[in-house]
């Protein structure tokens, strides 16, 4: 019984630790690398786009990795062939000509295809299980083996005793 809570917490500790590593990542992502894949984004898509400022290239290579293709789900639209990514980037490119910072960005793509397009989801009553489901059920099954825990009675020691001291005594 002992071995399932150690294999459960192992495995508790090791989720914890992989999605906080995983946070940790996605907190600060480097401009010219994908924030899942850990690949290097191939900046030569952005020469199709004019830039008049070398910021404002920067500001466009961040965007377009912090922005998740809806179709590939896994891959930011910097890295995604698919035609919806290359619509996005697009769109990314024309609101950023038109005067557009970072957060008007994102709020424009979050506003036209949801909370899942940026890897930073906000945290809302919606998204709040995925933080608290993993640490409930901990604390569930902890209690549920703590109950299901047997408790000894000093008699029924006693009584396997003698039986063990009876059963001596015959051999």
């Amino acid at each position: 019984m002992s071995k399932y809570f150690l294999s459960i917490f192992v495995c508790i500790g090791v989720l914890a630790f992989s999605s906080a590593h995983a946070q940790e990542n996605q907190e600060s992502p480097a401009p010219a690398q994908s924030t899942e894949q850990n690949r290097v984004v191939p900046e030569d898509y952005a020469e199709n786009y004019a830039f008049t400022d070398a910021n404002d290239r920067k500001t466009f290579l961040k965007l377009t990795a912090e922005l998740r293709c809806p179709k590939c789900q896994n891959q930011n639209i910097a890295d995604s062939d698919a035609p919806i990514a290359h619509d996005m980037r697009r769109k990314v490119y024309q609101l950023m000509k038109e005067g557009n910072d970072e957060e008007q960005v994102i709020g424009w793509m979050k506003q036209r295809y949801g909370d899942f397009v940026h890897y930073q989801p906000p945290v809302n009553a919606v998204t709040m299980w995925l933080w608290l489901a993993p640490v409930l059920f901990a604390f569930i099954m902890l209690a549920v083996f703590i109950k299901r825990r047997k408790v000894v009675d000093d008699d029924d020691i006693e009584a396997r005793l003698a039986r063990a001291e009876q059963l001596l005594k015959e051999e």
